[in-house]
């Protein structure tokens, strides 16, 4: 049998027996107050606009370094952070996890003093030009051995991009490949260090990640769970489904979906929500970034509820990133009611640019209630 046809009949064998068990006319449920464990502010006038997105969400969130200028040292970390509070309400309770940036020229002491005084949460590697912003990233991953020794160390965690930016591996095929000759090499090299392999979108990654042991967790996007390439590609190009890693094959986003839902927990939400403004991705060289912090809790709930498994969907969003980062979960619990939600065609910024939010124009069927 084809692998996309067994990993389906799995998916609704388990959607079966959700039914036979479960009240399909529920239509509230109460979950433990959920964190995105992947999620980009960009900076200045953007950032204003859209952080308070996320803050209204989520309790915290993993907060990307790949700024302009990048997030390298303590002291631009604890000035972003600054920024990133500024944006929000005096009374805000949501906490900015700040990622530091590793380059080639890491100071192992300064990440490590970042680390100690809890201005660094954990280390994010970038490839060098893997993605947005990753210029500066690292070139090869025996560049920061000195690095991953003081995070191991201090049990630091480290965030990953999972490909190879070499351009003579195909697209579809550099999470594979980076698996195979970076990530088991980290593994191996470094076993006490937790690392969590960010936007995983192969059926390899699934794999990998069910059978590399409790120090190795994964985050899955909204985007990669609900669409495939064709998505993207067929009839017309979709520029704002245009992200990186780039949407694979239907038998991927199965696998996905199914390691989602299943309630393995060494795997948990980050949005990886990133923008873009609208004419950067309507444009001849379009940004890779889908913005999804709007409406994340709603989409993702609509996933796993299509998908007959609502039940896992407070681990996924709540529960396994605090336990494997040993985070306490706040007592603040959060509401969602099956109630459409329309989404808007697009953001107006507080600069007049506009962002397109994922599924734009669009209504899913539930919604997050807030206390205020």
């Amino acid at each position: 049998m084809h692998n996309g046809a067994k990993i389906w009949k799995k998916i609704v064998k388990k959607m079966e027996k959700y039914e036979e068990k479960t009240d399909r006319d529920i239509s509230k449920i109460r979950i433990d107050h959920p964190i995105d464990m992947h999620v980009h502010f960009r900076s200045g006038s953007l950032l204003k606009s859209i952080a308070p997105y996320t803050a209204r969400q989520f309790w915290g969130a993993v907060v990307m370094p790949n700024t302009p200028i990048p997030i390298t040292t303590t002291q631009r970390a604890r000035a972003y952070r600054r920024e990133i509070m500024g944006a929000l309400p005096d009374n805000t309770t949501f906490r900015p996890l700040v990622m530091a940036y590793l380059t080639d020229a890491t100071d192992p002491d300064d990440l490590a003093m970042g680390h100690q005084k809890n201005i660094f949460f954990g280390a994010k590697l970038y490839p060098r030009n893997a993605t947005t912003n990753s210029a500066l990233g690292v070139s090869n991953i025996y560049a920061i051995d000195s690095v991953l020794k003081v995070m191991q160390q201090l049990d630091m965690p480290l965030s990953i991009h999972g490909e190879v930016a070499d351009n003579d591996v195909d697209v579809f095929e550099r999470e594979k490949v980076f698996i195979d000759t970076v990530l088991c090499h980290i593994l191996a090299t470094y076993p006490d260090l937790r690392v969590t392999l960010e936007h995983i979108t192969t059926i390899d990654a699934v794999n990998f990640l069910k059978t590399a042991g409790n120090k190795l967790a994964a985050t899955i996007t909204p985007q990669h769970l609900l669409y495939t390439r064709n998505a993207l590609l067929a009839g017309n190009i979709r520029p704002h489904l245009y992200c990186l890693p780039i949407l694979k094959h239907e038998d991927n986003r199965l696998a996905l979906i199914d390691l989602a839902t299943s309630g393995f927990k060494r795997v948990f939400l980050g949005t990886d929500s990133a923008p873009h403004v609208q004419r950067n991705k309507e444009s001849a060289r379009g940004c890779a970034g889908i913005f999804s912090a709007m409406n994340a809790l709603e989409i993702y709930a609509y996933i796993f509820d299509k998908h007959g498994a609502i039940n896992t969907f407070e681990s996924f969003a709540a529960h396994n990133a605090c336990a494997f980062h040993r985070l306490d979960i706040p007592k603040k619990r959060l509401c969602l009611t099956r109630t459409d939600t329309a989404i808007p065609a697009y953001l107006t910024m507080q600069n007049g640019q506009r962002i397109v939010p994922l599924k734009a124009a669009e209504n899913v069927p539930w919604r997050v209630v807030y206390d205020d």
